[in-house]
């Protein structure tokens, strides 16, 4: 695990009043399911269930899949080292810059780790590398924000049968643009769909995710999923909320709009460069200067939280990312780097 990913307020002294260095967007209501733990509070003088039969249930009924095209596990980071160890000592390719874990992961596996900046297109027959067992891909990507055209995304795992696909679709929730659904990965025999209710519902303390996909894939993954790994709460809030689908829901096309307008306000400064997004979070360059004295400035002078994301792979000290909040703190955020730009 890379040190400096995102909401690492932990490390200022001065109170963190405005966090984009996360991708959850913080506002999110969650009053209901806050009340709903606290009912069930008593229930952790119980063990969970060994497999999380009931929320894989739950959660199989909203996705309309079987039980055993659903596996649920800690947080999606979870999946993602339940997946590089059930396939160790594979060569993996992980579609870059993107998280870290897809290959840290793979490399306390085993596994062969080969960077892809691009993905093969039709005038190359959208075929892969010969030697790849398994393709990471990050679907909106963080930290680019982008989305693969789900023609283009089928046509890769159409033309390439004998590679699995890891599609983390971690923001789905937080893009219009169209993805895979689990029922359409869970008939391709070569995909795994990971899906994270912690980004979803701005839960990131419970650690909660499930994967999606083949059910012959799904059973390889569960003869490796250690027992209890999905505590009794975070149990709890999950069955609350697949009963409780529109618990914290937001416009979404407002938000977004204000995802464009705050990308474009920040490129309005003339010494940022801000990359297009397709969801609520974006990445952006500073034509000079460093992205690690810019964010100490904003948390120490402003307590605003950004990521320094030059730590990704492919990327250098001038960029950063950030997810978009609540207009008045987008706009504390863009009034605060004019005033560094202009020290």
């Amino acid at each position: 695990m890379i040190k400096g990913h995102g909401d690492d307020a932990y490390n200022y002294r001065t109170p963190i009043t405005a966090n984009f260095s996360s991708n959850v967007f913080s506002r999110i209501d969650i009053g209901g399911l806050e009340r709903h733990l606290q009912r069930c509070i008593s229930r952790i003088k119980h063990y969970p269930e060994p497999e999380p039969y009931t929320l894989e249930d739950g959660l199989a009924k909203l996705c309309r899949l079987t039980p055993e095209e659903v596996c649920v596990t800690n947080g999606a980071t979870e999946a993602i080292y339940l997946i590089a160890q059930t396939f160790r000592e594979s060569c993996s390719a992980v579609v870059q810059p993107t998280f870290s874990e897809y290959a840290d992961a793979c490399r306390m596996h085993g596994h062969r780790v080969k960077s892809l900046y691009r993905l093969p297109e039709e005038r190359e027959e959208y075929r892969l590398a010969a030697d790849i067992a398994i393709c990471w891909l990050c679907n909106p990507n963080n930290p680019t924000g982008k989305v693969v055209e789900k023609r283009h995304l089928c046509r890769l795992i159409e033309e390439n049968p004998k590679v699995c696909f890891v599609i983390d679709q971690s923001y789905e929730a937080f893009t219009l643009s169209p993805l895979l659904t689990p029922a359409e990965a869970a008939g391709y025999p070569n995909v795994l769909l990971l899906h994270s209710m912690t980004k979803q519902y701005a839960i990131p303390g419970l650690r909660l995710g499930y994967i999606t996909g083949n059910t012959l894939l799904l059973e390889r993954l569960r003869r490796h999923r250690m027992p209890w790994s999905v505590n009794q709460l975070a149990i709890e809030a999950g069955l609350y909320l697949t009963s409780h689908p529109s618990e914290g829901g937001i416009n979404l096309s407002e938000y977004l709009a204000e995802t464009e307008r705050l990308r474009t306000s920040l490129q309005a400064l003339g010494a940022v460069e801000v990359w297009e997004t397709q969801t609520h979070f974006m990445l952006a360059q500073l034509r000079f200067g460093k992205a690690s004295a810019l964010k100490q400035y904003l948390a120490e002078e402003h307590g605003i939280l950004i990521r320094d994301a030059s730590n990704f792979d492919g990327l250098d000290e001038r960029f950063f990312r950030i997810a978009t909040q609540t207009p008045e703190e987008n706009q504390r955020l863009i009034k605060a780097i004019y005033q560094w730009l202009e020290v």
